[in-house]
């Protein structure tokens, strides 16, 4: 199972001769080689509708209100890719053997791109995508995918005129991008929020599915705050809402008619809808369009640890309530946390008031800050509540990571065979301390430990001899959370014990 962008591939041969048209393959029309340049004129924008609390909801009047400020966005550039073929069998020649007379001869006649496998050759990218418009004067917000390998954008409005767009700026962390239009008085939708948005509310999402220009579907949203693979800074909204191929930056309007996202990606076996679908907030993409319209791109703040989700396990062993918050399994050198005095061990519960409930939460909350803010910490330390104040750094440098280990445990003794570490084997793995696992057994052994680990820390207490370690055991109870080095990366293990 795949995540994927939902932009569409435009095919280059209509398939109306065969009649693929829905399903498998998608039919998509030719636009206008000619380019509107005069400007329209469009009433003002209608205002919000007013919330819907009891009886079926209206859609219609969304789509009717603001269908007009959605548009179609037809991408074409050109994409690097490794050529893994020869350039002589892409071109009808196969099996030409390189000792063969001819052989140079088509090599120096058969054009540039006529290389050997290895090399970069260009892909002509034909694609396409949805977008939105929000102020008057052509400024539009749709997917970083969407545009990033363009060489030319054509924005098509729901009146067939097209125009020419400019990108100004998008950011591959957020997957938004900003396009700009040179025309006045366009229709525009309302930017909302997503923080009052409510799982199992109403919500509908305008946009292109498999270049079918403004198409409407609707569903709920099916959960707040959830994290992708490789998407850090966006703490998505989840639906049920029928988005497909070409719905990419299109809007998610609530019950109201506000934009409360962006829709962005699906999570499918077959590349297409399968009911789980995922969307930028627009809060945090306003943010983002504001510094590319200010600056031409966007920046965001890091923090410089590397963090792992608190299981029950690691709870009981830094005896915190309850399952939550973002332990901290690395500290970067010389970065805003270290700064700061934030340590491995240390569990951050809150950013600015703001609880951390899975630790996706803090690399999201952290990365829609800007670089050289200020924020406050509470972290949980050896069982006591402390804070911190720190002032972020560039997301450019470096952005936050998330550890990950096997949390199977089983009860039992802890079950390892230690010994300390040599002079030469602390310089190499480039620590003060620690005790080398020689050989792990029981429940050690089952939440993942393995010989040539090595044991940096108990329950957050650096540990230098067995003693120690045994010291620390006594005054464990049910778990206990070991801090492991482990091919250069930190990570914290939980063993249930007891």
């Amino acid at each position: 199972m795949t995540i994927q962008p939902i932009t569409t591939t435009r095919l280059v041969l209509a398939l109306v001769a065969s009649g693929m048209i829905g399903g498998a393959g998608t039919t998509f029309f030719s636009l206008s080689n000619a380019r509107a340049n005069a400007n329209i004129v469009a009433p003002p924008t209608p205002p919000v509708l007013p919330s819907n609390t009891s009886g079926p909801i209206d859609f219609s009047q969304i789509a009717e209100r603001y269908g007009s400020a959605v548009v179609n966005i037809t991408v074409n550039g050109m994409k690097q890719i490794a050529d893994d073929e020869p350039a002589l069998q892409r071109r009808g020649i196969p099996g030409l053997d390189p000792n063969d007379p001819f052989f140079e001869f088509f090599r120096r006649f058969q054009g540039p791109d006529a290389g050997m496998p290895g090399q970069q050759r260009g892909m002509p990218v034909h694609s396409q995508g949805s977008g939105f418009i929000v102020s008057s004067d052509g400024l539009i917000m749709t997917n970083a995918h969407v545009v990033r390998d363009a060489k030319e954008v054509i924005v098509k409005l729901t009146d067939h005129r097209e125009f020419n767009a400019k990108v100004l700026g998008f950011d591959t962390k957020t997957d938004v991008a900003v396009l700009k239009i040179d025309v006045k008085n366009l229709p525009v939708v309302p930017l909302g929020s997503a923080r009052n948005l409510k799982v199992g509310e109403w919500v509908l999402a305008i946009g292109s599915p498999f270049g079918f220009e403004n198409s409407v579907s609707a569903g709920v949203v099916s959960a707040k705050g959830r994290s992708l693979p490789d998407d850090n800074f966006v703490p998505f909204i989840q639906t049920d809402v029928a988005v497909n191929p070409g719905n990419s930056g299109g809007p998610l309007f609530n019950s109201r008619g506000e934009v409360v996202g962006i829709n962005s990606q699906i999570y499918s076996r077959t590349g297409g809808f399968q009911g789980l679908s995922f969307a930028i907030p627009i809060d945090l993409a306003s943010k983002v369009k504001d510094q590319i319209v200010a600056t031409g791109h966007a920046s965001h703040a890091r923090l410089g640890v590397a963090i792992q989700e608190v299981n029950q396990t690691l709870a009981d062993s830094f005896k915190l309530d309850k399952p939550e918050g973002a332990l901290v399994s690395n500290v970067d050198k010389d970065s805003a946390a270290e700064k700061a005095g934030l340590k491995t061990g240390d569990v951050i519960l809150k950013v600015n008031g703001q609880a951390i409930i899975a630790s996706s939460d803090l690399p999201a909350l952290i990365g829609s800050a800007a670089p050289g803010e200020k924020v406050t910490l509470q972290i949980w330390r050896l069982g006591k509540l402390e804070e911190l104040n720190v002032k972020l750094g560039d997301a450019s440098d470096k952005s936050a990571t998330v550890a990950s280990t096997n949390d199977k445990v089983s009860k039992g003794q802890l079950g390892l065979a230690l010994r300390p570490l040599q002079p030469q084997e602390k310089q190499g793995a480039g620590v003060a301390s620690g005790l080398m696992v020689e050989d792990a057994a029981g429940p050690a052994a089952r939440a993942g430990v393995q010989s040539g680990d090595v044991l940096l820390a108990v329950n957050g207490t650096p540990v230098r001899s067995v003693d120690q370690v045994r010291e620390v055991m006594t005054k464990s109870d049910k778990s206990v959370a070991l801090l492991i080095l482990r091919d250069g990366n930190r990570i914290f293990v939980p063993v249930r014990i007891g």
